[in-house]
């Protein structure tokens, strides 16, 4: 199985966007890859609290941390990129891990890298 770091929207709409996030790691599962959402493990209660600053930088870091073994992150777009998802991108490509873009609405069809390269 493929290690992969997923990346969705976890602030603001905190619900729906838990909602979304659960569907994302779902489709990551049903390609036959073996997914990390950090936001939905480390904000569940008793963990850390996403609106304390220094809890949110604890938990971006220990997410960033599965780098070192992740053979992909996969952004999923349909609620948009936040900056959170961004900060993931961003150290994704430094650590040189391939970066797929997904939808979870519609189109099934993804992006590498942004590069405009759509795979199956």
């Amino acid at each position: 199985m493929r290690l992969v770091i997923v990346e969705s929207p976890f602030a603001g709409d905190v619900a729906n966007n838990i909602e979304y996030a659960r569907m994302c790691v779902r489709d990551a599962l049903q390609r036959g890859e073996a997914p990390i959402a950090s936001h939905l493990l480390y904000t569940q209660d008793g963990i850390l609290d996403d609106t304390v600053p220094a809890e949110r930088e604890q938990g971006i870091q220990a997410g960033l941390a599965w780098l070192k073994v992740a053979d992909a992150t996969v952004v999923y777009i349909d609620r948009g990129i936040s900056t959170g998802m961004n900060i993931g991108i961003i150290m994704a490509h430094k650590a040189g891990v391939p970066v797929f873009y997904r939808r979870i609405e519609g189109d099934d069809t993804e992006t590498v890298q942004g590069s405009g390269q759509e795979t199956r």
